[in-house]
């Protein structure tokens, strides 16, 4: 219950801050995914982006997926396309025409899809200008959702949760994208605000501020980070709709403290484990609301425990790494 009235009085000065505005124009954002390649893999794939919407699919979704000629691509708007996945079999990508697609500076996903392949794929996106191959057995979610699908989301940074917004089956992946940008950022916070404390002359000065600053901003980015969970599941974001999910953000107010705790232990150590723990505590909120609005309901106490468990141990991991490497001995 303690935690729980913290997280609303924190909640309320975390509140002015927060631009809804901000996500509106997220939600806006113009974008294109340019398919080419063999016809009915072309309407596979579109069927499956578009699947998720409630009733027809809306006429703005359906213009973010245009079909073009590999060998002579000619785009509405090429200022909007943000990557071009060219559909084929065995063989196809080997024999197509990728240097007239280089021209729009995007990558291009070639995706062959081969029945007897278990699946494969680079480990990063190929880069503007350049194409790589993704084999997977079929046209589905559970194939595309292995390495397809998080380098599609990854090619489309900066519009994310448009992206989200008018293909549904992305939703999850770009939610897992944002939860993970969203911990970077709340792990830089909590590095800075640590190594501030343990700057003896600047600690006096700045030290509680600090503190108390870093708390504002962490809880700030998480609650960021719903609300364009919340966009990108469709939703208009709703400050008052996210009362319901205090519960989740309360629940970092036990990974700050225990952060604020191990800080005095070893130096250097504090500072490791109070970012790590900034990013795990981050990681929960994301996945957490995740996974309310995947399921309609909250986590169960065994799932939640089990979340917290993994990251904690993920934070745990690296304190131990960062320390060991600090205090290897030549």
């Amino acid at each position: 219950m303690a935690a729980a009235s913290d997280a609303r009085n924190l909640f309320a000065l975390v509140r002015k801050g927060i631009d809804l505005r901000a996500v509106h124009v997220h939600i806006r954002k113009p974008f294109r995914f340019l398919l080419c390649g063999d016809p009915a893999l072309i309407a596979e794939l579109r069927a499956l982006l578009l699947s998720g919407h409630d009733g027809t699919v809306p006429v703005e979704a359906a213009a973010c997926l245009e079909t073009i000629r590999p060998d002579a691509p000619i785009v509405t708007n090429p200022n909007e396309v943000r990557a071009i996945v060219f559909l084929g079999h065995p063989g196809d990508a080997a024999g197509a025409d990728f240097q007239s697609l280089s021209i729009l500076r995007v990558p291009t996903l070639a995706l062959t899809v081969d029945p007897q392949s278990s699946g494969s794929g680079p480990v990063a996106p190929p880069e503007p200008g350049t194409w790589s191959e993704y084999v997977v057995s079929d046209i589905a979610r559970d194939p595309l959702r292995v390495r397809f699908f998080p380098h599609l989301v990854e090619c489309a940074r900066g519009v994310e949760v448009a992206v989200a917004r008018n293909l549904p089956v992305l939703r999850e992946t770009v939610a897992a994208k944002l939860t993970r940008d969203a911990a970077n950022n709340a792990l830089k916070v909590a590095l800075a605000s640590a190594v501030v404390d343990h700057i003896p002359l600047v600690g006096i000065v700045l030290g509680a501020f600090a503190s108390a600053g870093d708390m504002v901003a962490i809880t700030g980015i998480q609650v960021m980070l719903m609300l364009n969970i919340e966009a990108a599941y469709g939703r208009d974001p709703d400050m008052g709709r996210s009362w319901q999910l205090l519960p989740i953000i309360g629940g970092g107010f036990g990974w700050r403290a225990l952060a604020r705790e191990l800080a005095g232990f070893v130096p250097l150590a504090g500072i490791a484990i109070k970012g790590a723990i900034a990013y795990a505590g981050t990681i929960v909120v994301g996945e957490g609301v995740t996974f309310f609005h995947e399921h309609g309901a909250h986590m169960t106490k065994g799932e939640a425990a089990a979340l917290y468990e993994n990251a904690r141990n993920d934070a745990l991991r690296f304190a131990r790494d960062f320390i060991a490497k600090v205090f290897r001995r030549p």
